[in-house]
């Protein structure tokens, strides 16, 4: 299984629950991972993480993280425009355009291949949420493709910080 991370994922880790100078056995398990081509950040996520100057984007801009995360393949154009059109709206104005940020472009990398990729996020669903206000996990079902948060994705993975004790 390949695990595709959204920027909030690691937002919310870094703020809320491993930040990287408390809990750096999660994001040293992370860069082990990548390396390894279980966990991947798309470039267009990627970006939005490296921007600032926090500890999170400095972390991001190191050059073993980006070599290890940063997924290598190229988006699908035509799967990014089904995503939107299919999954948001078809007529969809400026400012829903703007809403949807990157998520089109982390569901179409999962999309490529459903059955073994899965998105990583910290959105929660929102079933009646309409066009540029619907959430990651609600596009993905549509998809069929499978997404979860990052505690599910930790279980998963098997992440402790003892982890290199158990590879």
């Amino acid at each position: 299984m390949l695990y595709l991370l959204d920027a909030n994922t690691l937002i919310d880790a870094n703020r809320n629950y491993y930040g990287i100078s408390q809990v750096p056995e999660y994001w040293e398990w992370l860069v082990h991972w990548g390396c390894l081509g279980r966990i991947k950040i798309p470039i267009e996520i990627y970006e939005e993480l490296k921007i600032g100057s926090d500890e999170l984007s400095k972390w991001a801009k190191n050059i073993d993280v980006k070599s290890a995360l940063v997924f290598e393949e190229e988006v699908n154009i035509g799967l990014i425009r089904q995503v939107i059109l299919e999954g948001y709206g078809s007529d969809l104005d400026d400012i829903e355009v703007e809403k949807l940020g990157r998520d089109p472009f982390l569901i179409a990398y999962a999309a490529v291949a459903p059955k073994t990729r899965v998105v990583v996020t910290s959105e929660r669903s929102k079933p009646n949420a309409t066009r540029g206000n619907r959430k990651i996990p609600d596009i993905c079902t549509q998809f069929n493709i499978r997404s979860c948060n990052a505690f599910e994705f930790g279980h998963e993975m098997g992440f402790r910080t003892n982890w290199r004790d158990h590879i």
